[in-house]
């Protein structure tokens, strides 16, 4: 028993004596910085964006070009993109959003707070680069979804919402005549 208290102490003792190295080993230059944090300062690699700031450059990757919202999207909504959008919004949007776009998805049917349909007119007259943001940066209780979706992704969910927003208001007389045939009445 004696023998393995001593044991057990030499072990704590050696483990102890060797936590003071980390102090005096020599570091990196250390830089005072903005915030005076000391942290040493490290060249950022090419290509790097901090957390939840846009990426710099291309506006199909930030949804933005001079600061502003793209009114339209860097990319042709074509029928495999649009399809591509109803696939990846009702994978990740249609929880909360709904599969009609109206907001009373699943997730709202069981309390949580539901997010603006996407046929008020103030989400149908937003620009398409506001949409893609939302869902690249997140809004109000609405998590980004950036680390889910890719650039592509995203536009072709905004090309989805788009058609969803159409089909919901569309005039009569926009239809074609065998279409429009089926709501005529007798």
């Amino acid at each position: 028993m004696k023998r393995t208290m001593i044991s057990v102490a030499a072990l704590v003792l050696a483990g102890l004596a060797g936590c003071d190295n980390m102090g005096h080993q020599r570091g990196a230059e250390r830089s005072g910085g903005p915030e005076g944090n000391r942290a040493a300062a490290r060249p950022t690699p090419a290509g790097t964006v901090a957390r939840g700031a846009p990426a710099p450059g291309d506006p199909a990757v930030t949804g933005f070009r001079d600061g502003q919202p793209l009114a339209t999207m860097p990319v042709t909504p074509t029928p495999a993109r649009i399809e591509r959008g109803r696939d990846r919004f009702n994978i990740y949007c249609a929880a909360c959003h709904g599969e009609d776009g109206y907001g009373r998805g699943i997730v709202v049917r069981r309390g949580f707070p539901a997010p603006p349909s996407y046929h008020e007119d103030r989400l149908r007259q937003a620009p398409d680069g506001h949409l893609f943001d939302v869902m690249t940066r997140g809004y109000g209780a609405m998590l980004p979804f950036a680390d889910r979706l890719t650039a592509d992704d995203r536009w072709a969910v905004v090309a989805y919402i788009r058609a969803l927003q159409r089909s919901q208001h569309v005039a009569l007389r926009d239809l074609p005549p065998g279409d429009r045939a089926h709501f005529s009445s007798p």
